[in-house]
């Protein structure tokens, strides 16, 4: 699956597709706008990648110091509110 297409799935779609990954469907969830299911996915993934994802969702969430610890956490640099759409597409890239 591409960038655009999960995109489009998640504007369009109920339900993710059955074929993503765990991390994947998480971005999907967030994209769709359902904070919880994709907060509990993350919360559940001790990984890098899942402490990335945590750190998006406590972004887009406004808790920005909670966000700060997610991001030092996954070994990434802490990125602003503003830049939420960028990061989406960042996590997406390396994980597709």
């Amino acid at each position: 699956m591409t960038l655009a297409e999960l995109k489009a799935s998640a504007i369009k779609d109920a339900v993710p597709p059955k074929s993503l990954s765990l991390e994947a469907r998480a971005l999907w969830f967030i994209k769709k706008g359902e904070w919880e299911a994709a907060h509990d996915i993350a919360q559940d993934m001790e990984t890098p990648m899942g402490s990335w994802l945590h750190a998006l969702l406590h972004l887009i969430e406004g808790d920005l110091g909670n966000a700060r610890y997610w991001f030092v956490e996954a070994g990434r640099p802490v990125q602003k509110l503003s830049q939420v759409d960028q990061l989406w597409d960042e996590i997406a890239k390396e994980i597709l």
